[in-house]
């Protein structure tokens, strides 16, 4: 397949702000982990920042280049090579899972626009039991979090045997089958031995709407760095359900590099992934109306940070 290459030497400046945001979620996720599970899931869903809002100065807003565009069709992944960062340095090196190359890359040719939409319908019907009073909701089917107001319930425990009124047996194959394809296709442009990644959490539909926020559990929008903010990411996907443009206003994907901003526009059945370290420090744009749709798959080295697939209680 055609390898688009894009080294990005990052300047000094941009070195300090990178290890100032690894200061912050470093002292953030260490906090994190003190609190209930719940609590966590609601705050690292979404990479909360806390007092990032300085970035905003720092860097520029603007769009300087866009990656795959809305209407394009990518059959085969569309990729582009970043230097890697240290932060894989921090951690313990797994022999044929270990990001030895880095990038980002988008595909339309692994998830069909049906089933897109199929897992889109799901959502909708998880998100209808409750969701954010904010414009952010969160269905995890592996946990069972779901947003519902300023918290998050179980839905398993929640809503009991009535849940099978709401998902199907058929939901959760389609659900099991796209993620594997996903882990495949990363596999497949890393390099990997896809025996050797695992799933891991978060692992989640999201759905955002132009309401404003009303905690910060709703502040999607704050640039972050997965590997950092996680630990355990090593790569991290975005499966869209629903079109930029069309379904939504913004919302459009955000890569912050040291010479420009750098977008992936949604398409149903798009799925964008890339390695999780300071090499793709990201953030999404505020949606601006209409309703975003998308999935976050995560993947992990580490077999300690494993979760299974879900499955219908």
């Amino acid at each position: 397949m055609p390898v688009q290459r894009r080294v990005n030497q990052k300047s000094t400046d941009n070195n300090g702000i990178e290890k100032k945001i690894k200061r912050g979620n470093a002292h953030r996720q260490a906090s994190f982990w003190k609190r209930p599970p719940g609590y966590l899931l609601v705050l690292t869903a979404f990479g909360v920042c806390g007092a990032v809002s300085w970035l905003y100065l720092t860097f520029d807003n603007e769009i300087t280049e866009t990656l795959v565009r809305q209407g394009e069709v990518v059959q085969q992944p569309k990729i582009f090579q970043v230097q890697c960062s240290e932060d894989y340095d921090n951690y313990k090196r797994y022999p044929g899972c270990t990001p030895q190359t880095c990038g980002r890359a988008v595909t339309d040719g692994v998830v069909t626009h049906e089933e897109a939409r199929a897992l889109r319908r799901l959502a909708e019907r998880g998100l209808s039991l409750a969701g954010s009073d904010g414009g952010a909701s969160i269905l995890d089917l592996h946990s069972g979090a779901l947003s519902m107001g300023k918290q998050f319930v179980n839905i398993y425990r929640y809503f009991g045997e009535r849940i099978k009124d709401v998902f199907s047996e058929e939901d959760f194959q389609l659900y099991r089958a796209v993620r594997a394809r996903i882990q495949g296709v990363i596999a497949e442009m890393f390099g990997l031995d896809p025996s050797r990644m695992y799933l891991t959490k978060p692992t989640f539909f999201s759905r955002i709407n132009s309401s404003a926020a009303k905690t910060t559990h709703d502040e999607y929008w704050h640039p972050h760095i997965d590997k950092v903010t996680y630990g355990s990411f090593d790569y991290t996907s975005l499966l869209y359900l629903s079109d930029y443009g069309g379904d939504f206003g913004g919302g459009r994907f955000v890569f912050m590099d040291a010479d420009g901003n750098r977008t992936v526009e949604p398409r149903a059945g798009r799925v964008s992934f890339f390695s999780s370290g300071s090499e793709n420090l990201h953030r999404v744009e505020k949606v601006g109306w209409g309703t975003r749709f998308a999935i976050t798959v995560s993947f992990t080295c580490d077999p300690a940070h494993a979760i299974a697939d879900p499955a219908l209680p």
